[in-house]
């Protein structure tokens, strides 16, 4: 008997769920896309988007995905033959990398142990023994979306400087984009990247890419590679539709526009103490459910663990079974469970379907929460795996003592 009859439920690490307004600010006609109100809006965009990263320098769109702005942020500011070091926290710190082989980039790889962070130890040596400074970009992911570790970008800067090296920082943030503090200044990021469709709670379909000037500068020494991704004629345009090389995504923007006031009509300090605090109720659940049986966050540390999503181990094929359950039974879509492999030909912890991820970033409240975490604890039961009990508990003092100290 399935009780999935109410509003279905999507929980996983993106696209998060699109509120109301959002969709409602994207139902119009088509727009004048050479003057207007169209051309202020999206100056309006980029100059918020600029304030929420805390960006010296500009923000271009393009449209497209992640791995879209991926590419952009390569081929503006990289050559064939140059060498990146790429740092991997999981399977997306390694996409970037896989990227830029077409491209004739040299691309390291510097893992990460298994369920830990970037060691920028490790980082620091391994700059220093490029004392050719062949390294022109170390690049990295601020929360990967596939093992939900969360790496310390501003520590990362820290080790490049005290190796006395020269190369640009570029991280990509498109699990954390809204979800986690970014301060590009602070943190020292040249380069950031996020996507329109978790922290933002836009439909996909843009790529969003931030550059200041010591990337500007690094760019400009180079000839563009393609029409298509070079920032510069975006940055400078005259004529408003070359912000977007043709065409601009009217209806995109709109519902960017709309998502964005919601984000600083509630404030980003708030938005990142509400995804902190949701966070730390799914893992006081998780941490109940793993007292008994095989459930297990990926990330064993607290101050490792992303705020947007959160990978966790299971029996084997329990995760999938959990998955097909809560979709078919209480109308609840949970993450799929990613290969954890970050050293090349070897797969480190779970098969896929011994693993699935929760997504909780974006629009979303408490009994959008806890109704996936009751989800989770019914399927867990009426499945039979085992589990350790008072998880909703948990997960609910969890929320009220983070209230209380507020």
């Amino acid at each position: 008997m399935s009780h999935n009859t109410g509003r279905d439920h999507i929980a996983i690490p993106g696209p998060s769920v699109m509120p109301s307004r959002v969709l409602q600010a994207m139902h119009r006609p088509a727009p004048n896309i050479y003057t207007g109100a169209l051309v202020e809006l999206t100056e309006s965009v980029l100059q918020d988007l600029n304030r929420i990263a805390n960006n010296s320098g500009d923000a271009v769109i393009y449209i497209g995905n992640g791995h879209a702005v991926w590419e952009a942020a390569l081929i503006n500011v990289l050559a064939p033959g140059d060498d990146m070091l790429a740092l991997a926290s999981g399977r997306f710190g390694r996409g970037w990398a896989a990227m830029a082989e077409p491209l004739g980039i040299k691309a390291e790889v510097l893992d990460a142990q298994v369920g830990q962070p970037i060691d920028p130890d490790q980082l620091e040596s391994r700059l220093r023994a490029d004392t050719e400074h062949r390294i022109r970009v170390v690049s990295t992911v601020q929360s990967d979306t596939s093992t939900s570790i969360r790496n310390d970008i501003a520590a990362i800067r820290r080790a490049i400087d005290a190796a006395g090296h020269h190369a640009l920082l570029m991280v990509d943030a498109i699990c954390s984009f809204g979800c986690e503090p970014m301060d590009m200044q602070a943190m020292g990021v040249d380069i950031l990247i996020t996507g329109c469709q978790k922290g933002l709670m836009t439909p996909p379909g843009l790529g969003i890419l931030f550059a200041n000037e010591k990337a500007q500068q690094a760019k400009a020494q180079h000839l563009p590679r393609s029409a298509y991704w070079d920032w510069r004629p975006r940055i400078s345009a005259e004529v408003f539709p070359a912000r977007f090389c043709g065409t601009p995504p009217t209806h995109h923007l709109y519902g960017l526009r709309e998502a964005l006031d919601m984000l600083l009509e509630e404030g980003m300090n708030a938005v990142w103490s509400r995804h902190e605090r949701f966070a730390g109720a799914v893992w006081a659940a998780l941490d109940a459910w793993g007292a008994d049986g095989e459930l297990t966050m990926h990330v064993a540390n607290p101050a490792d663990r992303s705020h947007a999503v959160t990978a966790i181990h299971t029996g084997d094929g329990d995760g999938k079974r959990l998955q097909d359950w809560c979709k078919e039974h209480a109308g609840v879509t949970l993450g799929i469970g990613m290969d954890t492999r970050i050293t090349e030909g070897a797969v480190v912890g779970s098969s896929v379907d011994a693993m699935f991820r929760i997504g909780h970033m974006g629009h979303l409240n408490i009994p959008m929460l806890m109704g996936t975490l009751g989800s989770i604890d019914a399927g867990l039961k009426a499945l039979g795996i085992e589990h350790g009990q008072s998880a909703l508990t948990a997960a609910s003092e969890a929320l009220g003592a983070f209230r209380k100290h507020a």
